[in-house]
């Protein structure tokens, strides 16, 4: 440029000169004049001087802001180089596909706010009915760059959005364009007017199959329902338990034909359910709720089959676990049924404990096969699963306290053996045979044939009297009371008795009966025999027979039974003898 300008002054001056030099050797007398353009060329050549100063300052200052405007470029750059390792961008996602990723804020908006608005713009242009690919465009202005549809902004991209892609803003947009054009045809082509009509088709069409597949299911079963009916009771035959017919022909047929209108109605379920989803899987709009309400039934489905495919390690060693203790408890079985029957003895060990303790082992055998499945039963590590376990064990334990007792009171017995099945006892009041023994209760039937109930804790804190096994041990005493005047003497009324007791049927020869002087009353002396029987369930027809035969022996030998407080001066009072007695007696005699 300096140069430019050192020519073009001296072009002006060798100009100047010539023009001076002509002038004065053709005209003198236009000196004047000569003078003034030579003024005028010194006044237009310091006006170029100032000129070039002043574009030289101007040269020099552009090159210094030039300079200082690529090296706060070149910071900017370097800065978000280093943010492009740490930063992951907010990525513009529509229907599924990922378009592109905005990492710079605009305007206060950060980069997620940019993404979702540039996601709405973009779903918003590409579901309209009507959409022309050609009205995409690029405005370019100072600061920002625009992607526009008809007079809708869909996206701005600024020079920091330039820098982030290592690119200026006006290319990155002609880039982005394109993508963003591919993606609204392709929404186009889902939600456009077209391809909404043809879906109505499919729908419309859907729905007739469906009614027509619903009408041909249930004439299928009306038409097959007769036929089915008559083979099924042709087949039929009915289901006996031993003496009990659970189920008869006619309950099995009914059972029948319920089950082929559900199977019928499962049919018709099982067609909605394939067809409703794909009614609403036609349409974009409904797509995603309706696959989300298949996985709602779906999911349970595949967690509940992958949970027993799962179980199934377990589940046989449960089986396993079960089978071993099933023959262990079957062993024990077979020995309580030798002792019970006698072929096998243990010293000290009864034949009556054989089952009671054959119950006992088999309850602990199957709490500790418990014990064992527990851990491998589902979800029993869960709070849940234990919180329900300790709840269920603390109202068992309050509601059975009770039952425990009885159960603890009924083993006792059952080891302390105070009775039998089949003995005659007697409890408090309650005098019986025991018809039960069971590990809560026992039942005695009195000889009025009543049967009582007796709790085990209760009958364990009672006295408790064995009749039949004195009986059979040592010989059961039968012994009665009668009260005789001082007039008769003893010798007499224990004949009397002894001969009475040996009358009655039940009662044992050997040992002999024998009589007793128990009081010396002051009217009467009370008189008592003894006499043994080892029939302790016919005691009070024994008792009954004796008495029976004491009157008839007293009246026989002409005695009295003072019970009656009767003095021996009688003041006229009768003779306290039945009249047939006396009568018989003066026949005798």
């Amino acid at each position: 440029m300096r140069k430019l300008l050192f020519y073009l002054f001296l072009s002006c001056a060798s100009l100047q000169l010539s023009a001076q030099t002509a002038e004065e050797d053709s005209v003198a007398a236009i000196a004047h004049e000569q003078d003034s353009i030579i003024q005028s060329l010194r006044n237009k050549v310091e006006e170029m001087t100032m000129q070039q100063v002043m574009l030289l300052a101007e040269l020099e200052r552009t090159g210094r802001i030039a300079r200082l405007d690529s090296m706060a470029q070149a910071e900017r750059q370097h800065h978000i180089d280093s943010l492009r390792q740490i930063t992951k961008g907010a990525p513009v996602v529509v229907d599924g596909d990922t378009l592109l990723v905005l990492y710079a804020q605009k305007g206060g908006m950060t980069p997620e706010a940019r993404a979702a608005l540039v996601v709405e713009n973009v779903e918003e242009v590409g579901q309209k009915l009507t959409f022309n690919p050609d009205s995409l465009y690029i405005v370019d202005g100072d600061i920002v760059t625009d992607i526009m549809a008809g007079d809708k902004v869909i996206m701005s991209i600024t020079d920091i959005d330039g820098l982030w892609q290592n690119s200026t803003r006006q290319k990155l947009a002609e880039s982005y364009i394109v993508v963003i054009q591919e993606k609204i045809n392709e929404l186009h082509e889902d939600y456009g007017l077209k391809t909404l009509l043809t879906r109505i088709f499919w729908a419309v069409l859907l729905i007739i199959l469906q009614l027509l597949l619903i009408r041909l299911t249930r004439w299928l079963f009306r038409r097959y329902k007769f036929r089915f009916t008559r083979n099924v009771i042709q087949w039929l035959k009915p289901l006996l338990f031993k003496d009990y017919e659970v189920l008869n022909t006619h309950r099995q047929g009914v059972i029948a034909i319920t089950v082929y209108d559900s199977l019928r109605i499962l049919l018709v379920l099982l067609q909605l359910m394939i067809s409703i989803p794909l009614l609403f899987i036609i349409f974009p709009e409904t797509k995603t709720f309706t696959l989300k309400i298949i996985g709602y039934i779906l999911d349970p489905i595949r967690d509940i089959l992958t949970s027993v495919v799962a179980y199934i390690p377990n589940l046989f060693k449960i089986a396993i676990i079960c089978l071993c203790f099933r023959y262990l408890v079957r062993f024990f079985r077979y020995l309580a049924g030798e002792m019970e029957s006698g072929r096998l003895r243990i010293s000290g060990f009864y034949s009556d404990w054989a089952m009671p303790t054959f119950y006992i082992l088999r309850v602990l055998l199957y709490s500790l096969m418990l014990v064992m499945i527990w851990p491998l039963l589902p979800n029993s590590n869960s709070e849940i699963f234990q919180g329900v376990s300790v709840f269920i064990g603390i109202i068992v334990s309050l509601g059975s306290t009770t039952i425990i007792g009885n159960m603890v009171a009924g083993m006792v017995m059952t080891y302390m053996r105070p009775f039998h099945i089949g003995d005659y006892i007697k409890v408090g009041d309650t005098v019986g045979e025991v018809i039960e023994k069971t590990v809560l209760v026992t039942r005695i039937r009195t000889r009025k044939n009543e049967v009582v109930t007796i709790q085990n804790s209760s009958l364990m804190g009672s006295q408790t009297s064995n009749f039949t096994v004195a009986a059979e041990t040592y010989g059961l005493i039968v012994h009665t009371k009668v009260t005789i005047g001082y007039d008769v003497p003893w010798q007499l009324i224990q004949s009397i008795m002894e001969k009475a007791a040996a009358d009655t049927p039940g009662i044992k020869k050997h040992p002999k009966p024998f009589m007793m002087t128990t009081s010396l009353d002051d009217f009467y002396v009370e008189y008592e025999i003894n006499a043994f029987t080892s029939d302790a369930k016919n005691m009070p027809r024994i008792y009954s027979e004796l008495h029976q035969n004491l009157l008839h022996r007293f009246f026989e030998a002409g005695v009295e039974i003072m019970s009656p407080h009767i003095y021996a001066r009688r003041d006229g009072i009768d003779v306290q003898i039945p009249p047939t007695e006396i009568e018989e007696q003066a026949q005798s005699t």
